[in-house]
């Protein structure tokens, strides 16, 4: 992710971020200024303190030469890491605490004056869900004329500027950088994806958020959670006072019908299918291209319109965009005008376009409830055979690749199994995961090449066919053995569009 900075820095000195932190400064450095926090020592800048955090494989405190050669006045670290800088006899302040991982969000922002204060933050989280919704919401403010901000698996969006990311939730230091500029800028209002990741290694303390959303949970990430009891656990962080206000929660889910019961702070809930839900549908009228919905929500709003949203799935979307929209202030009158405005993510359903005579769909589906929903929503009358190409991530939970391959045979008349990212896993050991609880016969084939399947995926359609690609959504690169290869399934489509024509 880009190093994005305030153009006017807020300094502090050292001897407050001790004071903050309960640490003793000596008096020699207390007035040392420092004007910037980053635990990334390539983007550490003249002024910084340095956060020298324990990471998955390597201590940030093996990185010291770097962030010293680069301007760092100060390092915040824990015991091992001090004992790493004795190595190198560092010239510079080294704060010690026993868990800096779980200090550098408050102390990020802390330093930029708690910038998640200054402006209405929507986090949002679930397994699936989380993108999509938080650019339905971005996009309603927009509308509205809001000055908003986007954080999430595609990017961060501020104002008109797009950077891209790296991760769905940045780290601590460098998500309250980018709040204290979306600070500095005026953002009226944020929409921000939280993952389970980032609220179990602490990337969002610190940050307080006017409303949160609770999507859905099923099964993914049990390489890092273990359980989805802990997955879970992870989750419902989130809806504490300490971080939240307000929550809106899909009741549809069972997780989310039970995190309803358990949350202590205010709460809206949201279903597609009971009209006791303080938020749900009075009507849904499929249409050639998505649905016409009224909407009712609290103290009696209406909301009518039509989106060209496809899939049960994105209902659920639009109905927690709408809520939080609300929530925010805007007018129910926009939210309802604006619904045929509204576009997906990129990467989520996105359509391809190159003059043929079938549907060519991107989706970023990589758990098996996801990849199931999606197969779902394509069963139309419109639609005479589906044909899916998907693989599934290597280094990663493998618990779920025979049932995201079982919901990949299920869901279409042509299954094609494929690599994702294999990163440091062979790609056939993959493939047999995912094909081990089905029977390979015609309808299914296997294609470790991801450029080979597309191509054959397009080579089998027929008018009103539609040929899906599933796994990697808005992504542009294929991790292969620690090395990141452009590849974008959206121009390897459009190439085997052209290819066929």
């Amino acid at each position: 992710m880009a190093n994005i900075r305030r153009f006017e820095p807020r300094p502090k000195t050292l001897g407050a971020i001790g004071a903050f932190l309960g640490i003793q400064i000596k008096e020699n450095v207390s007035d040392v200024s420092i004007t910037g926090v980053t635990s990334n020592s390539l983007e550490v800048e003249e002024g910084d303190i340095f956060l020298a955090l324990p990471g998955a494989t390597t201590h940030g405190g093996a990185f010291l030469t770097s962030a010293v050669e680069r301007g760092a006045r100060a390092v915040l670290t824990d015991i091992a890491g001090r004992e790493l800088f004795s190595l190198h006899a560092p010239a510079i302040p080294v704060l010690v605490v026993p868990n800096p991982r779980s200090v550098a969000g408050f102390l990020s922002s802390w330093f930029h004056d708690l910038p998640s204060s200054d402006f209405y933050l929507a986090g949002i989280t679930g397994t699936n869900g989380k993108t999509t919704t938080a650019h339905l919401l971005h996009q309603i403010w927009q509308l509205d004329h809001v000055d908003a901000g986007l954080i999430g698996t595609v990017g961060v969006t501020i104002g008109e500027d797009h950077y891209p990311a790296t991760r769905t939730t940045p780290e601590s230091d460098v998500l309250q950088n980018i709040l204290s500029v979306m600070q500095e800028r005026h953002m009226r209002a944020v929409a921000m994806e939280v993952s389970s990741h980032a609220l179990a290694l602490h990337r969002v303390d610190g940050t307080h958020f006017r409303a949160v959303g609770f999507t859905n949970l099923s099964q993914d990430h049990l390489d890092f959670h273990k359980t989805m009891e802990n997955y879970y656990q992870a989750k419902r962080e989130l809806f504490k006072a300490e971080f939240a206000d307000h929550a809106f929660i899909n009741v549809d889910d069972a997780y989310g019908a039970r995190l309803n019961d358990e949350v202590s702070i205010p709460t809206s809930t949201l279903s597609r299918t009971s009209k006791k839900a303080h938020w749900h549908y009075e009507s849904i009228t499929p249409q050639s291209h998505g649905y016409a919905v009224n909407i009712r929500g609290e103290g009696g709003v209406l909301i009518e319109g039509a989106t060209h949203l496809n899939g049960e799935h994105n209902l659920d979307n639009l109905l927690l965009a709408v809520a939080i929209a609300n929530h925010s202030g805007v007018d129910p009158l926009v939210i309802g005008n604006g619904l045929s405005r509204l576009t997906g993510a990129p990467g989520r359903l996105e359509s391809i376009e190159c003059g043929q005579n079938f549907t060519v769909l991107v989706d970023y589906a990589h758990t098996p409830d996801a990849v199931e929903k999606v197969l779902g929503s394509l069963r139309t009358s419109y639609v005479k055979r589906v044909i899916g190409v998907l693989g599934c991530g290597g280094d990663r939970d493998t618990s779920k690749r025979p049932l995201m391959g079982k919901a990949l045979y299920e869901g279409c008349d042509i299954a094609i199994f494929t690599s994702d990212n294999p990163r440091s896993e062979e790609p056939e050991i993959i493939l047999k995961e995912m094909t081990s609880i089905i029977s390979l016969d015609a309808k299914t084939k296997v294609i470790d090449d991801r450029r080979a399947a597309i191509a054959h995926a397009v080579s089998l359609a027929q008018p009103g066919d539609v040929v899906i690609v599933l796994g990697k959504g808005h992504e542009v690169g294929q991790e292969i053995k620690g090395e990141k290869l452009p590849f974008s399934d959206q121009e390897e489509l459009r190439r085997a569009i052209e290819g066929k024509s």
